[in-house]
């Protein structure tokens, strides 16, 4: 019996997403094959070209966030969301 499964969406330029299934799958959202959408990955040629933009800081939140761009060039943008005081 399988008991995990994927599925390959590909179009004919190459774009693929790929959704799996596990159902023994981890409850903690800290690991890629956890319950959940965790992660998203993009193919490059090479990891060294990619350019990640140095790390700013949101002048009203005092968050984190920085951009990087995706195989097109469009950009990308990891956010750090604080903690919020209890």
């Amino acid at each position: 019996m399988r008991e995990s499964y994927k599925l390959d969406l590909k179009l004919p330029d190459g774009t693929q997403i790929e959704v799996f299934s596990f159902s023994d799958a981890l409850a903690r959202p800290s690991d890629p094959e956890a319950l959940g959408l965790r992660h998203l990955a993009f193919g490059v040629d090479s990891v060294e070209d990619v350019s990640i933009e140095a790390i700013r800081v949101d002048q009203y939140s005092g968050n984190k966030f920085t951009f990087f761009s995706d195989p097109d060039g469009l950009p990308l943008e990891i956010y750090e969301i604080a903690a919020q005081p209890h």
